[in-house]
């Protein structure tokens, strides 16, 4: 490249880069794209710049077809990572509908987190205190800020209301007697049925 076909390319530049910047914010989404993409169309122009057309008018169309070709790159290379993606979450999801179909108790499991999502608030988190997160009724009662008493008649009524959900879903009967067994006699491990995992999904949506 010789001074004069820097000098010549450097004229074109201040003509027409603000409006090549405009074409490429008119045709993507964020502004930091549009200027990277005018960088690349730039680093084009410097690198032919032997080949910058002496007439003006024809120098400006030469830089927006520069653009142009930089912009359908910019394109593909979108088109290709969305496929990418929309194919790795399809991947994704048939995995996690394998493994729930796969794991132990799922649909036990799934009826009492359904169950213990439709009670009350104070009542669902009384349960989750009990029965996820291992502590005794009167030490749940302390951290929900509650006696006692009060503590114990609202895991009386959680109960009640859990066995009330638990028999009128659509459970098989074994399905069924094996999640209400393990809710409602003692102290039932609940644990079993809801993952880590599973407790902190239902306590983010609730």
């Amino acid at each position: 490249m010789t001074s004069a076909d820097g000098e010549r390319l450097n004229q074109l530049i201040e003509r027409a880069g603000p409006d090549v910047l405009a074409y490429f914010e008119r045709r993507v989404r964020d502004r930091e794209d549009a200027a990277d993409l005018l960088g690349e169309t730039l680093l084009v122009a410097w690198r032919r710049a032997d080949v910058v057309p002496r007439d003006p008018v024809q120098a400006r169309m030469w830089l927006f077809g520069v653009a142009r070709g930089v912009l359908s790159n910019h394109a593909r290379g979108v088109r290709r990572r969305l496929r990418l993606a929309d194919s790795l979450r399809s991947q994704l999801e048939l995995a996690a509908r394998e493994a729930a179909r796969e794991a132990p108790g799922g649909a036990a499991r799934d009826a009492v987190v359904e169950a213990v999502e439709a009670l009350p608030v104070e009542l669902a988190e009384l349960v989750r205190l009990v029965h996820w997160d291992g502590f005794s009724l009167t030490e749940a009662a302390e951290l929900m800020g509650v006696g006692s008493s009060t503590a114990r008649s609202r895991y009386a009524r959680a109960r009640e209301l859990l066995r009330e959900a638990l028999d009128a879903g659509p459970l098989s009967r074994s399905r069924k007697l094996e999640a209400g067994s393990r809710l409602l006699s003692g102290k039932p491990r609940l644990s079993e049925m809801c993952p880590k995992s599973c407790v902190r999904e239902v306590e983010n949506l609730t």
